[in-house]
């Protein structure tokens, strides 16, 4: 097994040693190995334990707190890892969000915005532009043009963020089908998932939704009209379903009133 010393490992994780030492007293963090001569010797172990401890500091977790989650006799680093990554997508997804808002309102100061035209609000859609009429079927004439107008003010870079937050979303949730649909993990997607609704709809027509049907309603659309859940033209009646029932679920422990 390879060891590290304090030096070595305070360069290789980017910290100080001051803050290793600080770490070795709260018994965060203990070298594996003290020579005879005092010297701290860290191994692998250790080196993954460090990982998390920087993990979770990023989430802005105390260290009380870091010490606590790792002593926990049911700490599983995997699991650790999975959620870290989960956390730190959402944080760039709203990073991703806050960066094209300041380039829209940018563009809009300068002049410079471009507005959405007809086709391109309904391109990539499975049935085109006659999504629309079936929208207007289903819903009103009144709220899809609501919806429309909204994601006009959200410019050209605006509108294809949110699709490209669209797609990004549909993949890893595709990627999600053999775990259950009601647990942490899932829900966090479909938190995401939410949101990206929301913002295709505009705030203006979700006021006025009582949103928890809403999205049990859009959930059973996923369920009748496959096209809507299907990826590269394959439908995929799995994931349709466990859509559904992540998103029922989610519409009842999160938007029922």
């Amino acid at each position: 097994m390879r060891y590290y010393s304090v030096n070595n490992l305070a360069k290789l994780a980017g910290v100080s040693v001051r803050t290793l030492h600080h770490y070795d007293r709260l018994g965060l963090l203990k070298p594996s190995v003290r020579t005879e001569a005092r010297y701290r010797l860290y191994g692998e172990n250790e080196l993954i334990r460090l990982q998390q401890i920087l993990f979770y500091k990023e989430l802005d977790f105390s260290l009380s707190e870091i010490s606590r989650i790792l002593k926990d006799p049911d700490f599983n680093p995997i699991t650790a890892l999975e959620s870290h990554k989960l956390a730190l997508q959402a944080r760039q997804y709203r990073i991703t969000t806050l960066l094209a808002t300041i380039d829209k309102t940018i563009s809009t100061l300068k002049g410079e915005r471009v507005m959405v035209t007809n086709e391109e609000l309904y391109e990539g859609f499975p049935t085109g532009q006659t999504y629309r009429q079936e929208a207007i079927e289903k819903y009103s004439t009144k709220e899809v043009e609501a919806s429309e107008h909204n994601l006009r003010q959200l410019g050209k870079t605006g509108f294809e963020q949110l699709k490209a937050d669209q797609q990004d979303i549909a993949k890893t949730l595709a990627g999600m089908t053999q775990l259950d649909p009601t647990s942490n993990v899932v829900q966090q997607q479909i938190a995401r998932h939410y949101a990206n609704i929301r913002g295709f709809w505009g705030e203006a027509v979700c006021r006025n939704k009582n949103m928890a049907e809403a999205y049990i309603g859009l959930a059973q659309l996923y369920v009748d009209d496959p096209r809507y859940t299907s990826q590269n033209g394959q439908e995929n009646p799995e994931y349709t379903v466990f859509l559904q029932k992540a998103m029922t679920y989610f519409a009842d422990t999160q938007l029922s009133k």
